[in-house]
């Protein structure tokens, strides 16, 4: 890293072998990505289909209502920051996951049952959504750094873009099979089918082979470690560019559920088929950047100004779109657009980081990225409903740009202090 970034402590890795997969040479990571796999697309159907039961079966197109439930999800990545960057650096990650995937497994099953059963009731789709965002505010940090201990320091780049790949596969094949789930057997159902998902990631768990895991040296427990996190992303002036990006970008521009349901029900009135399948189109982008992401041998800070300059052209698209048809490949624009920018964010931040010091520096990433929900996703919502579907997508394109604008300003500081050009210290940093 630059003088202005702040040093990294730890020794570089060793030069990474080469190849977009090459993470799938390791047995441990393989089981992982396998299990993984099968309760992402769980989760992309319970997501699609909590916004369907909101939006147009307890609401009556309610987008506000969409927002409250999203920040009330995302909100404890906030409120439980220090607990879940301390556990993911002091506790045995694994055992950790087991447990907070167990737990998210149960809530979807409860929830599953209610809303078959015809029980279901607004303030009990919020009170899951408060509790399932508990039990991810302590696995997301832990499940991200667990990355690390599958493969090593020098493919964390390539596992972490292959995770995302994962993920971004499960986003296009669950919104559609939720979708369908929807029309033809009920919402509740799409709960039931992720809850019974978890036992896929919790099974790939238990058959990790412990002795070829990469466990690395948990941090010493001690007064003030909660807070240390802070500290140290306070004396890096390029984490603080990072979290600054996210917050904007996090905050106001990924709002996917509310941009998606709003203008598939009110712009386009389109039914829950063609809603699922819209969230499946924005993941051929997802996939397609985070198949590039994998490509690469080390992420780059300018890939994070990129990235958000053309989210934020992405979303001014989607929003003048004319029809669903353009709206779907405007989609496709910002899901390549966003997954460059977040997985960028995930690799710079972890490859720059010490190992001890990661768990928490990855929790006020997520914390930051996702605990703004909270106050963006409502104030969406109303822009939604008092204005209109359009002018709510015209506050992700805002944020696209505000990000690429704090981003090119951290590059030309960081250029004036080493005397280069802006390209330089791009492609330095």
């Amino acid at each position: 890293m630059s003088e202005l970034g702040g040093p990294s402590e730890t020794p570089a890795p060793r030069r990474p072998a080469r190849g977009t997969f090459r993470s799938l040479r390791y047995f441990n990571y393989r089981v992982w990505a396998a299990g993984a796999l099968v309760s992402n697309v769980g989760t992309w159907m319970q997501r699609t289909a909590q916004d369907w039961l909101v939006l147009t079966q307890l609401t009556r197109h309610d987008a506000a209502a969409v927002g409250v439930v999203m920040a009330l999800q995302f909100g404890p990545q906030f409120l439980l920051l220090p607990l879940s960057g301390f556990a993911a650096d002091h506790y045995d990650r694994r055992k950790l996951l087991m447990a907070t995937q167990a737990i998210m497994g149960g809530l979807a099953l409860a929830l599953g049952v209610l809303t078959v059963l015809g029980w279901v009731r607004l303030w009990q789709v919020d009170l899951f959504a408060f509790l399932f965002g508990c039990a991810a505010a302590l696995d997301a940090p832990a499940r991200q750094v667990f990355v690390a201990d599958l493969v090593g320091e020098a493919d964390l780049a390539n596992a972490v873009a292959l995770n995302s790949t994962s993920f971004n596969a499960a986003r296009m094949i669950g919104p559609a099979v939720a979708g369908l789930c929807i029309a033809w057997i009920g919402t509740g159902w799409a709960f039931l089918v992720n809850g019974l998902s978890f036992v896929a990631v919790l099974g790939s768990l238990r058959l990790l082979r412990r002795q070829e895991l990469h466990p690395r040296s948990h941090a010493v427990r001690s007064r003030g470690s909660l807070v240390e996190g802070f500290r140290y992303v306070a004396r890096r002036p390029d984490l603080l560019a990072m979290v600054a990006m996210l917050f904007l970008i996090g905050t106001f521009g990924l709002n996917f559920p509310i941009f998606i349901s709003t203008m598939a029900v009110t712009a386009f009135h389109v039914g829950a088929g063609r809603y699922g399948l819209l969230s499946s189109i924005m993941a051929i982008g997802t996939i397609s950047g985070a198949l590039l992401a994998a490509g690469r041998e080390a992420p780059r800070f300018v890939h994070l100004v990129i990235g958000a300059g053309v989210f934020g052209l992405g979303c001014a698209l989607a929003a003048l779109a004319p029809g669903y048809g353009w709206f779907g490949a405007a989609l496709v624009l910002i899901g390549v657009s966003a997954l460059t920018f977040t997985n960028s964010s995930n690799g710079l931040m972890q490859l720059s980081t010490e190992p001890a010091m990661r768990g928490r520096v990855m929790a006020i990433r997520l914390a930051v990225a996702l605990g703004g929900t909270p106050l963006g996703a409502p104030i969406v919502g109303w822009v939604a409903n008092q204005f209109g579907p359009r002018w709510a997508m015209g506050i992700g394109a805002a944020s696209g740009f505000a990000a690429a604008m704090v981003g090119a300003a951290y590059l030309l500081r960081l250029a004036r202090k080493e005397a280069l050009p802006v390209h330089e210290a791009a492609l330095r940093d």
